[in-house]
């Protein structure tokens, strides 16, 4: 992990991989900012600015005083975003390395 990413992007990036691994399905309620907060050791307006992104972005819908839940179709669009943008920031530098080292993609699956 970057850390030297902003705050709020890193917690960000925690909630996407747990939406992606499934801790949080769709339909799921997403810990409060205070409680995620508290369990991060972060501010909650920090958390909140991570929130606010995937309500911005669709990802997550808000039930007025009762909280915030993983929107359908979250799972599907965060894994073609991510995929992208690993293909995009990390898989050059992946494939160069791999390039450099004289390993294939078989080499890769043997090792899996």
């Amino acid at each position: 992990m970057n850390t030297n990413r902003p705050v709020y992007l890193r917690l960000r990036d925690e909630i996407c991989a747990a939406i992606l691994d499934g801790v949080y399905p769709e339909g799921a309620m997403l810990p409060s900012v205070r409680a995620y907060a508290a369990s991060q050791g972060a501010n909650p307006l920090t958390v909140a600015k991570a929130y606010q992104q995937f309500q911005d972005e669709g990802l997550v819908t808000v039930q007025r005083g009762i909280g915030m839940f993983v929107a359908p179709g979250a799972q599907a669009a965060l894994r073609t975003r991510e995929r992208a943008a690993f293909l995009r920031e990390e898989w050059p530098d992946i494939a160069l390395r791999m390039r450099r080292l004289g390993l294939t993609l078989a080499d890769l699956a043997e090792n899996a």
